[in-house]
């Protein structure tokens, strides 16, 4: 069991060279995913020390809630990995080993989270109040600061699902041997130039990062498109609107909003020649209802479409964030912090050009994704995704987001094709970190609901 002791000491603050002597930071204490995310040192700080702030470190969950809330998380979007790794870090705690036979062998208490864990998984607006509220009252019932807990480890695992996914990262499990089968998977030669940092130095995520062991692959023929804009084309775009000057009504904004949110729900998602991907029988015994999945925020014709999450009314800044730090010490400034680094990360770089403001790229796929989600960011001009993002790189990031298991190493390789391993790795995790925003924005509002 981790102590207090053990968890501050493993969160100091990194120096700037990688080879820091903060144990987090240590390769060997390194998963296969986390090397991954290693390619952005600056981003991979916050999110170990966050991660470990959640999962380790004091707070209202007892550490083996914590764990199964993990698998739980993980299995709504079959990642075989991540669950095989936390049932290994449960037991590693000392949790009852019948709790691994499935959702009917754990405490009531416990169970009763998989209503939270499906909806935010798949449909985070359908949450309200009331599956608050049905947390908190009754034999068994959960605290405030318990439920924002949990929360805070969905949205987490839940995102994370997505970029082991989205970084066409999969796992064999040897159902023999019950090992991971683990092998270098990245074929292609990454530059590692684009990683310095402005000051001219160099940060290399390990010694042999380009030759990191990564998961094993498996994939299938997919539908993705195969044409796309070409970074010289991208660039220009961007220092047009750079350059714009103009300005649009809210009326106008509110349209690009609604035409954008319009074609993302009539976008579809890739899908595999085999059809859909089965539940794994590991996977299964976590899942409740697993016909569940997302359904598009806004389909042209449908009933009672949800209203439109504006940021105005409900943002992270305002108010996400002051409420999270309050039911659960602390835990908004690591939140905060990783948001941060995630949206704002940028080498000035992208395919091998140098000098480029890519902010008005990044600030696309960001609030793309949470349009995805119903989430609308009131001053931004939407009519900047369509210019920015193709139709390859918006099917690739819908299915990231939603369904992430379709997503295979085929498609990894056939989006955003110009751009080194590295840079395609930062898309991913602003994939992360944007789901991850949307899922707390949601879950937050109807927490700070129920308490008015």
């Amino acid at each position: 069991m981790y102590s207090m002791v053990d968890c501050y000491n493993g969160m100091g603050q990194l120096g700037q060279e990688y080879g820091s002597k903060n144990p987090l930071m240590d390769n060997a204490n390194l998963d296969h995913v986390t090397k991954v995310i290693a390619y952005h040192p600056r981003y991979l700080e916050h999110y170990l020390n966050t991660q470990n702030f959640v999962v380790h470190c004091d707070g209202p969950l007892p550490f083996e809630y914590r764990f199964y809330i993990a698998i739980m998380a993980a299995a709504r979007h079959k990642c075989t990995y991540l669950v095989n790794l936390y049932e290994k870090e449960f037991l590693l705690q000392g949790g009852d080993r019948s709790w691994l036979k499935g959702l009917d062998y754990i405490p009531a208490k416990l169970r009763a989270i998989s209503d939270i864990n499906k909806i935010l998984a798949h449909r985070p607006w359908l949450l309200s109040k009331e599956h608050i509220e049905r947390l908190t009252k009754g034999q068994n019932s959960w605290s405030l600061a318990e439920v924002v807990h949990a929360i805070v480890l969905l949205a987490h695992f839940h995102s994370l699902s997505s970029f082991v996914f989205s970084c066409g990262l999969t796992q064999e499990l040897d159902t023999s041997s019950q090992k991971i089968e683990n092998n270098n998977i990245v074929p292609q030669k990454t530059d590692l130039e684009h990683l310095n940092g402005t000051d001219g130095k160099a940060y290399l995520p390990t010694q042999n990062a380009s030759h990191a062991p990564l998961m094993s692959l498996h994939f299938v023929a997919v539908s993705i498109p195969q044409t796309e804009v070409t970074v010289d084309a991208l660039m220009q775009r961007m220092k047009r609107l750079s350059e714009k000057n103009t300005e649009c009504t809210e009326t106008e904004l509110s349209n690009r909003f609604k035409n954008v949110e319009m074609q993302a729900a009539e976008l579809p998602a890739v899908v595999s020649r085999e059809g859909a991907v089965d539940v794994p029988q590991q996977i299964g015994r976590y899942v409740d209802d697993p016909n569940f999945t997302y359904q598009d925020f806004a389909r042209r014709g449908a009933e009672n479409i949800p209203q439109t999450f504006r940021i105005q009314d409900y943002s992270w800044d305002d108010h996400g964030y002051s409420l999270v730090n309050r039911l659960y010490n602390d835990v908004g400034f690591y939140l905060d912090d990783k948001f941060r680094v995630a949206f704002n990360l940028t080498y000035y770089t992208i395919a091998g050009r140098t000098n480029v403001d890519t902010s008005k790229f990044r600030r696309a796929i960001w609030n793309y994704i949470q349009c995805i989600y119903g989430i609308r960011h009131d001053d931004y001009d939407y009519g900047e995704v369509n210019q920015l993002l193709d139709r390859t790189l918006k099917m690739f990031i819908k299915t990231a987001c939603c369904f992430p298991e379709r997503i295979t190493k085929n498609d990894y390789d056939s989006v955003l094709v110009e751009l080194q391993h590295s840079e395609k790795v930062h898309v991913n995790l602003m994939i992360l970190e944007a789901r991850n925003q949307a899922e707390l924005l949601y879950a937050l509002r109807e927490i700070m609901r129920y308490m008015t």
